[in-house]
């Protein structure tokens, strides 16, 4: 009995071991760059001690919550009880505590606009510049009514705006996170980065769209890699989220602020160089923004899942996840 009891606290310490291991939950409610309307970037991410999420980018919301819970990807929550919502309307309205928006293109932040008219009161963290878009161009009472607290009309104040300064820890709101927001640049235009942190000092990133630093003519993506570099030389950095949009082979005149693999891989590289000794083996990064073709034969993401497998030479984990899948980092 006693060698039976050892046994069983062995494994309990060992289940604990690995679940400590674990500081972040992601669940992937969009995983496209468009064309597939409800299929559109947008993650779910919360500290696995903790029941509430942010969302990264918001381009679908209720399709992708819905496939989450077909595939059980929330089954780890204590769901909120509301007996007036179905199980997709508790996770909208009760563990979805704020949206991150990295830039303001319709494939980020249309699943916000239409889920908008059930939603709860929640901040939106955003660029400045992000916000102003938001309120210019979408809740103005033209393309749809004013559910923030600035801007054009009355103002139905559900969405709190929270325009941040980049570079800089803010909490976001009931939950056990902070975000840093680094510029990005995407054709030229204003993107963003968002470096989540937890209580244990531990970091993941989520990148918007961004473009390589060579062909937008800046160094945002390397600022951003002398940054995470230290945290990986650390051992801070549970992973990340970026974007290939298209497979090689696009003419870089037409990525229009994307990456490709090629373009990652040159990138990852930079941040190689930062990393330290170890390097960037075994970092995990999820791919994000694919965007499909509709033309016969051509399956882009099986393109770039190839591309990408063939040239990692640095070890790191590439993750392609489906909508509704969650993972853990």
């Amino acid at each position: 009995m006693k060698k039976y009891f050892a046994c069983l606290v062995f494994f309990f310490h060992c289940l604990m071991a690995t679940a400590a291991q674990h500081d972040f939950s992601i669940v992937a409610l969009g995983v496209n760059g468009g064309v597939i309307d409800g299929n559109l970037n947008a993650y779910l991410i919360r500290d696995t001690h903790d029941q509430n999420y942010l969302s990264l980018d918001a381009g679908s919301l209720l399709p992708g919550i819905i496939k989450g819970i077909e595939k059980n990807s929330f089954n780890s929550l204590s769901v909120m009880p509301d007996n007036t919502l179905d199980a997709a309307g508790v996770i909208l309205q009760h563990h979805i505590k704020g949206y991150f928006i990295s830039h303001a293109h319709l494939d980020h932040i249309a699943g916000l606009i239409i889920s908008s008219t059930d939603d709860k009161k929640k901040p939106i963290y955003a660029l400045p510049s992000v916000i102003d878009i938001i309120t210019t161009h979408y809740f103005n009472w033209k393309a749809w009514p004013n559910f923030t607290d600035k801007g054009h009309g009355f103002r139905l104040s559900q969405y709190s705006l929270q325009a941040l300064e980049s570079n800089k820890f803010y909490p976001v709101a009931e939950t056990s996170l902070s975000i840093q927001l680094w510029p990005l640049s995407h054709d030229h235009y204003e993107s963003s980065m968002a470096l989540l942190r937890n209580n244990q000092d531990h970091y993941f990133a989520y990148f918007g769209d961004t473009g390589p630093d060579l062909i937008e003519k800046a160094n945002n993506l390397e600022t951003i890699w002398k940054m995470l570099g230290k945290k990986i030389a650390q051992g801070k950095l549970k992973g990340m989220i970026i974007e290939v949009s298209y497979p090689n082979g696009t003419p870089d005149k037409q990525l229009y602020g994307h990456l490709t693999p090629d373009w990652l891989i040159t990138e990852l590289k930079v941040l190689e160089k930062y990393s330290g000794d170890a390097g960037i083996k075994n970092l995990n990064i999820i791919i994000s923004h694919i965007k499909p073709s509709l033309h016969k034969g051509i399956d882009r993401r099986h393109q770039i899942m190839q591309q990408l497998t063939q040239a990692n030479t640095m070890g790191v984990n590439f993750h392609f996840l489906e909508q509704g899948q969650q993972i853990t980092f």
